[in-house]
């Protein structure tokens, strides 16, 4: 809950930002090679196989490796993060399960995102390895030793024993933390995470993927702030050598709906709480001057620049810091955060006294600029335009404002507000829709289709059952699906295939789940979901996108949208549960 170390299979650490999510790497291979940064803890003689899990309803990784001498797990977690602590520990423990198991731990951390060697320093049962304001120090019962840059470590591990390894970062020039006990963490760890996922409100059915997709956005999620972040990584690509790089180590005002449902409907108002009040800060001032996308403490400046030292996850490059689309002017997000904070009032989430003074003046900005172009959800780098979804979430945000003075009694020009979100709507109705088509389309006077038109419904702009939404449905269905797979747009290029290019977007694949729950198409909308879930990786996680045809996740991983996409799907399927309302259908009611 302030950073997050990526594993691959091997029990290799190749991916660790410390002491936050969007810090610099000290672990880098992920988007270089080994000598960017890792930490591996491995058998040193072959391994027949290998597997993993996580314990539980926990955050705690098990990586069991079986050899001829026996067998051995190598448990990894981060002790659950409290305010005020200014610690960051990684811990890892070498378990053996039978026999004796001849292992060796190789550590190389470098700063800067792979750039700087430490320099390193022993201590008795320890190393620490500093580099300006970073410091590491890595501790176990065993003989550490350092090689060049490197920490090195051989030894043995016998059936009921246990090695820990700890590594905590620091701040050198202040005093050196404290040692941590790592076993008395591990069974503190695994507690909380019990206790918490134990909360759950879910239909058993699909219990363990929401549990997972649940703890997934908890461990995303800033402890201080209550920010959470796209994604933990950056540069992971959309598409293979297209250069669709980009840094998701952000808190996006485009999820503020969305994931407030996925964690009301399942039953967490604190972390709702936290996360309405993460926006209340990042929206107040100007709305002028509102952006799509923050740092985790809401922070504005997020300027782009390449490194040039990576090479890229798999050889694509560039690897990118930052990301400009915070300077973009996406009309959609007002819509999101008026939908987000009226549902936290419906919610009856404590309300604050400066909420609806915001989203006054937040209508008031709107009036005077919805009619303008912009880049759009999907945040193009092209020329703006008048995209449909952007002006139909303009109308959410007159809508819910409007809702807010009608259902609670606050003050408002209603009269005014009822005008203008007529206007808004004739003016999609007029522009957005393309009668030769029978379907919306992405934006005005366009003839390409957009996935984000399956929301239409949702937030109430229309009913499910009018002829120009089930012309979109279908039009989308014909056009922009591969195999239930749902690809943002149609490109216009009708030489080339859906497939050639990026993956499908798993949201809005989750989105199409939610479209035929809402048609009534039950079977279709949980034959589709179970889809969706087969192509999670053997821990449960997903991507931004999955590409049906080379069987592969793209894009950064895990992605905090798609997990909050399935929790959402798995409610709206959940019709067997008494007095139950999916957040489609709660949302498309909010909108009538």
């Amino acid at each position: 809950m302030r950073t997050a170390a990526l594993i691959d299979r091997d029990a290799s650490i190749s991916w660790l930002c410390l002491p936050r999510f969007d810090s610099d790497a000290c672990c880098a291979a992920l988007l270089g090679d080994e000598n960017n940064g890792h930490w591996c803890i491995q058998p040193s003689e072959a391994v027949r196989s290998r597997s993993r899990r996580y314990r539980g309803e926990t955050l705690v990784l098990e990586t069991l490796f079986e050899t001829a001498q026996g067998s051995v797990a190598v448990i990894d977690f981060m002790p659950v993060a409290s305010k005020g602590d200014n610690e960051e520990d990684v811990m890892r423990i070498v378990e053996g399960r039978s026999g004796c198991v001849p292992m060796r731990c190789h550590a190389a951390f470098r700063f800067g995102y792979g750039r700087l060697m430490p320099w390193l320093s022993q201590d008795e049962d320890c190393i620490s390895a500093v580099a300006g304001p970073d410091g590491l120090r890595m501790a176990a019962p065993i003989g550490l030793e350092t090689r060049g840059s490197d920490i090195i470590a051989s030894f043995e591990v016998r059936a009921g024993e246990q090695v820990p390894f700890v590594l905590t970062w620091y701040t050198p020039f202040r005093n050196v933390p404290s040692h941590r006990d790592a076993l008395r963490s591990l069974e503190e760890t695994e507690c909380w995470w019990r206790e918490w996922s134990s909360r759950c409100q879910v239909a058993d059915r699909y219990r363990e993927p929401v549990v997972r997709s649940l703890i997934t956005l908890k461990a995303l999620t800033h402890i201080e702030t209550g920010g959470m972040v796209g994604a933990p990584t950056t540069s992971l690509p959309e598409q293979p050598g297209a250069g669709l790089n980009w840094d998701y180590r952000y808190t996006w005002l485009r999820d503020a709906t969305f994931t407030l449902y996925a964690l009301l409907s399942s039953g967490y108002r604190d972390e709702a709480y936290a996360w309405r009040e993460w926006l209340l800060r990042a929206v107040a001032g100007d709305p002028g001057k509102l952006q799509p996308l923050y740092g985790l403490a809401g922070e504005r400046r997020l300027y782009e620049h390449e490194i040039e030292w990576l090479e890229g996850f798999n050889g694509c490059r560039p690897v990118r810091i930052g990301n400009d689309a915070f300077r973009q002017n996406q009309l959609d997000v007002y819509g999101e955060v008026m939908d987000g904070l009226h549902l936290a009032r419906v919610h009856h989430i404590e309300p604050s006294h400066n909420m609806w003074d915001i989203q006054c003046k937040m209508i008031d900005f709107l009036e005077q600029h919805w009619s303008e172009k912009g880049a759009g959800l999907w945040e193009s780098r092209e020329p703006p335009r008048h995209y449909t979804h952007s002006k139909v979430m303009a109308w959410v945000a007159v809508d819910r404002v409007i809702k807010g003075a009608e259902h609670f009694g606050l003050d408002g020009d209603v009269q005014r507000w009822r005008a203008l979100r007529q206007r808004i709507h004739d003016d999609v109705c007029t522009h957005g829709f393309n009668r030769e088509r029978n379907s919306f389309v992405q934006s005005y006077g366009a003839d390409a289709l957009d996935a984000s038109l399956l929301l239409l419904p949702q937030v109430g702009f229309l009913p499910i059952e009018d002829p120009r939404i089930l012309g979109t449905i279908e039009a989308i269905q014909a056009e922009l699906v591969h195999d239930g797979f749902v690809y943002r747009y149609s490109h216009g290029d009708e030489d080339r295939h859906l497939t050639e290019g990026e993956g499908a977007f798993l949201v809005c694949s989750f989105w199409l789940v939610d479209t035929l729950e809402l048609l009534g198409r039950h079977d279709e909308a949980r034959d589709l979901f179970d889809k969706l879930l087969s192509v999670r990786n053997d821990l449960g996680l997903l991507a931004e996108e999955y590409h049906p045809i080379a069987r592969c996740q793209l894009g950064n991983f895990p992605q905090a949208f798609s997990h909050v996409g399935l929790i959402n799907s798995a409610h709206n399927l959940s019709k067997d549960m008494p007095d139950h309302k999916g957040p489609a259908q709660e949302r498309s009611d909010e909108g009538r």
